[in-house]
């Protein structure tokens, strides 16, 4: 089959790798129809998430036709239309007893498991196409796709629906919806977003849902801004202003009750502190370019909610844990619990209480996949999302 595999920093290839087996009684096979690069691979095209191989198989956000199912999988059949979540739960243990599906106990194989545990204490999630970290698994941007615990992640979605309606369910939507509900918003809260990528767009949408009264965008991209804007959000240019003193004074001097890091490890900006990252994270001594955390955790009020789904990985420096502190301030992280949301989401799409076609900017043939990295990594403010289709796909 025909993958997108990756060769090195900002090196990825479209080559012919050996077709997905089954290996396990709970596995299926997946004929992948749609798939999407997220914000979240760029850090993976940047060598910023240790333990890639060359030849490694990306992608995390991918649905398509169930071809084949193992033997001890009840709830898949051949022919189901299956949107596939990022992270892998086994379903069982006792994280994903707590619908806690990215903390599962099992889907990270003992072998690698043990690299993650050092850095983290413990170790991470298996998740598709995202370093062996997470397992090693082949992700989907692909032709066919593995799916290891086919019984507890794929949800079944109505075969004549757009895949483009339902393709983010894998991720972002949930991702979004996560990070505004970690918010715990309550009538009348002022909802600030550091990120209009789309985990920052989706968690706009979501907020709003959920019962914000303002939600305030931040970023600098133009035609992010628009798309935040037309949803409904105020917005704030920070290389125009200053981030904190605009929120306080749009907020009468209180701030924002609850604050949404969408950005992540790899903040944009020519601060004091962003510059000092930059160099350090050049040398080797942190990893982690936290000037929007910062940001996030001086601006939110006293006593406020901070949500953080942007994506953090190793080590940083200059941490204002005094702000945390003094502030009394609530923080909820962590990779999305797909599978707790896919349901409840699919439904609101179906309802058309929720959009999530407007982020598509750009469609591509997989074979195209390395321009459409280069493209969303070179041209943010035009590049929302791209949507990649398998020719294998078109075909069928």
């Amino acid at each position: 089959m025909r993958a997108l595999t990756w060769q090195g920093k900002h090196d990825v290839r479209v080559e012919s790798v050996p077709d997905p087996q089954l290996v396990n009684p709970r596995d299926a096979i997946v004929r992948i129809t749609s798939t999407a690069i997220c914000g979240s691979d760029l850090h993976l095209y940047d060598h910023y998430i240790p333990t890639m191989k060359a030849g490694d198989v990306l992608g995390h956000e991918f649905m398509g036709e169930v071809v084949e199912v193992g033997r001890g999988n009840k709830k898949l059949k051949v022919g189901d239309k299956v949107v596939v979540p990022f992270v892998i739960a086994c379903g069982g243990c006792f994280f994903c007893q707590k619908q806690q599906y990215a903390a599962c106990d099992n889907s990270n194989p003992a072998e690698t498991a043990d690299m993650s545990e050092k850095l983290y204490g413990y170790s991470m999630t298996g998740a598709f196409g995202y370093s062996h970290l997470t397992g090693g698994y082949a992700g989907g941007q692909a032709e066919y796709a593995r799916v290891p615990y086919s019984d507890v992640g794929p949800i079944v979605v109505p075969k004549d629906i757009d895949d483009d309606k339902v393709l983010f369910l894998s991720d972002i939507l949930p991702t979004g919806w996560m990070a505004a509900e970690n918010c715990e918003i309550e009538p009348g809260d002022v909802v600030a977003v550091w990120g209009c990528g789309p985990v920052g767009l989706f968690a706009i949408q979501s907020a709003f849902v959920l019962g914000a009264h303002r939600v305030i965008a931040i970023d600098h991209y133009p035609h992010r801004l628009e798309l935040a804007k037309s949803m409904g959000a105020e917005i704030l240019d920070f290389e125009e202003v200053n981030v904190r003193e605009a929120l306080m004074e749009m907020t009468g001097g209180i701030g924002p009750d609850a604050c949404i890091d969408a950005v992540g490890m790899e903040s944009h900006g020519f601060s004091i502190d962003n510059v000092l990252d930059k160099a350090k994270a050049a040398v080797g001594l942190v990893t982690d370019r936290p000037h929007a955390l910062r940001q996030v955790l001086l601006a939110c009020r006293k006593g406020g909610r901070v949500s953080i789904p942007g994506v953090y990985g190793g080590f940083a420096d200059k941490f204002p844990i005094g702000a945390l502190m003094e502030k009394g301030l609530s923080i909820k992280t962590g990779q999305t619990h797909v599978q707790k949301y896919t349901q409840r989401l699919l439904d609101m799409i179906l309802e058309g209480k929720l959009d999530t076609t407007f982020l598509i900017s750009h469609r591509l043939d997989l074979e195209d996949a390395a321009q459409g990295y280069k493209m969303f990594k070179e041209q943010q403010n035009d590049v929302t999302k791209v949507v990649l289709k398998p020719r294998s796909a078109v075909r069928h």
